[in-house]
């Protein structure tokens, strides 16, 4: 095994933390800011108040599309014990 190859797995590995990782992160990146938006509009200065809806949008993208997070983190394991059959 070279650093090349090493350095391969990492990058895909990087990729699907990015591919499963992001859209919860955008979900909640958004909400946040439009809750912050709303606070300060209303002058409503309660930290806990973006918890919930952040939660709620978690929890139906998990539910959404944690077959295909599934699906995907399935099928880079799966290329990597092929790898590593192969070094």
């Amino acid at each position: 095994m070279n650093d090349v190859q090493v350095l391969e797995i990492l990058f895909d590995a990087l990729a699907v933390m990015t591919r499963i990782a992001g859209p919860l992160l955008v979900a909640s990146l958004l909400i946040g800011v439009v809750v912050s938006i709303v606070q300060t509009i209303t002058q409503v200065q309660e930290m806990t108040l973006s918890f919930v809806p952040k939660l709620a949008a978690t929890a139906v993208i998990l539910l959404v599309g944690g077959n295909w997070m599934i699906r995907e983190l399935v099928s880079w394991v799966t290329n990597l014990w092929e790898r590593i059959a192969g070094l």
